[in-house]
């Protein structure tokens, strides 16, 4: 206690004799008018959006497109016939229906998430450059799969800002690994994801919150805090004011104030003891399967509600190359309750209009076999959706080949798909540019097609 207080009547004598806690705040809220315009503060889009948030529910490993939403009847009853690349073709083992007034086929792997197919809006024609996951990977959040550049995430919170200046607008929930995937690159490093874990990421959690680090100050109360972080403020300022024009300065002042907020807010937000019984029972919270990736998706509803602007969500292990039955059915029923509870939650409650919801792995996998019980990577043809957020529900746009090796109709390269989402979010992807090294740079580097036929 006595360090404490030694601690407290240093930092007030350091600061000028700030004694006074109100007027050292009121200095400082001076000192970051000063510096400029918040670069989190809502921006007015392009024109017209259709959505206001974006849920990416990452499936990381990439999922078979045959087994889940893709359905092939002439893939089934070729299986076991030499296909058009040598190995030998491998129907979906499980069955398909139509669902909903829509029809749309899914598998039986995904029965509750089967139960919104007239909300769904299917992409059966995509493709991507490289085969490879991490470059695949890295092209999905980037739109470049050489070089570092910023993600997706990143851009959306550039070009609109935030609707709540007490949280970072751009969240990466669960074991998302790769922190270039959801970096800002050359972009200012106040627009890149903020990663938030989940006790469930380790087996047995039960999901009552997420986990933050450093949010708590064992040495500081509140009071002292902001007394110490007017003094680093008023230094900073006095750098600025030096130098006149120093963007990582000014970066570093709205950081630090977002991270002081950010102690009062967040835990509040990771507090699922707020949520009925009910409503985690709905998220599959508390099954041992469903538990993580259930947390996950009840905390972007409460994203979406407190004005996150991008909230990135995690599955990985989809890459099977063997074990094809077991291991599809492990991944399928560990996240199909809880999308399914996710988009039940948002409509109920009037937020799945704003909120456009994405599902997609790096890739696709190859309709024919790989050591009898697996399926190898394909990056020709593959199949990613939507929801919500100004999207046709209950729609299939694009097509792959009659066995799903290649996309053949609808074609929608990863730049279409990033020009399409950011155009649903109100911002013309040919607009959205930043100044770096010498050039205007954007997530579509020089492509990218709007597949305005998807839009409801």
């Amino acid at each position: 206690m006595k360090q404490l207080i030694n601690r407290r009547q240093a930092l007030q004598q350091l600061s000028g004799g700030l004694g006074s806690l109100a007027f050292a705040t009121m200095a400082t809220e001076h000192a970051l008018a000063a510096s400029g315009p918040n670069p989190l503060a809502p921006k007015r889009p392009h024109f017209r959006a259709r959505a206001k948030h974006v849920i990416f529910l990452s499936m990381g490993g990439a999922p078979s497109h045959v087994d889940t939403f893709d359905y092939k009847p002439q893939l089934t009853a070729d299986s076991g016939k030499k296909g058009k690349y040598g190995p030998q073709l491998l129907g979906s083992p499980w069955e398909f229906g139509q669902h909903g007034n829509s029809g749309l086929w899914i598998s039986s792997l995904l029965p509750h998430i089967s139960q919104h197919a007239d909300e769904l809006c299917l992409l059966r024609g995509m493709h991507c450059d490289q085969p490879n996951h991490s470059q695949a990977s890295l092209q999905t959040h980037t739109g470049n799969f050489q070089f570092v550049r910023p993600s997706m995430g990143a851009w959306s919170l550039y070009g609109l800002g935030t609707e709540n200046t007490d949280l970072p607008g751009f969240i990466v929930l669960g074991n998302s690994r790769g922190g270039i995937n959801f970096g800002s690159a050359f972009l200012p490093a106040v627009y890149q994801g903020t990663k938030v874990g989940t006790p469930g990421g380790r087996r047995g959690g039960d999901g009552s919150e997420g986990t933050f680090p450093n949010i708590k100050n064992p040495l500081l109360d509140s009071q002292a805090q902001r007394v110490q972080l007017d003094l680093i403020q008023q230094l900073n300022q006095n750098k600025l004011h030096r130098d006149q024009h120093q963007p990582q300065v000014e970066g570093v002042i709205q950081s630090y104030e977002l991270a002081f907020r950010m102690q009062r807010t967040m835990p509040q937000l990771l507090d699922l003891a707020q949520e009925s019984e009910a409503t985690k029972s709905l998220y599959g919270i508390g099954e041992s399967a469903t538990t993580d990736f259930g947390t996950q998706c009840l905390m972007a509803r409460r994203m979406v509600e407190s004005g996150v602007r991008f909230i990135e969500l995690s599955s990985g292990n989809w890459d099977h190359h063997r074990n094809l039955r077991e291991g599809m059915e492990t991944k399928c029923h560990e996240i199909d309750k809880p999308i399914a509870g996710l988009l039940t939650d948002l409509k109920r409650r009037d937020l799945l209009k704003d909120t456009l919801i994405i599902w997609a792995g790096e890739f696709g996998r190859t309709p024919h076999a790989q050591g009898g019980d697996g399926r190898d990577h394909n990056n020709k043809g593959y199949t990613t959706w939507m929801a919500g957020g100004g999207v046709k529900g209950g729609f299939s746009y694009g097509a792959t080949d009659e066995h799903g090796y290649e996309a053949v109709e609808g074609r929608m390269h990863i730049h279409d798909w990033h020009a399409t989402i950011l155009h649903l979010l109100g911002l013309d992807h040919e607009r959205l540019t930043y100044r770096y090294a010498g050039r205007n740079f954007r997530l579509t580097d020089v492509h990218g097609s709007v597949a305005k036929e998807i839009f409801s």
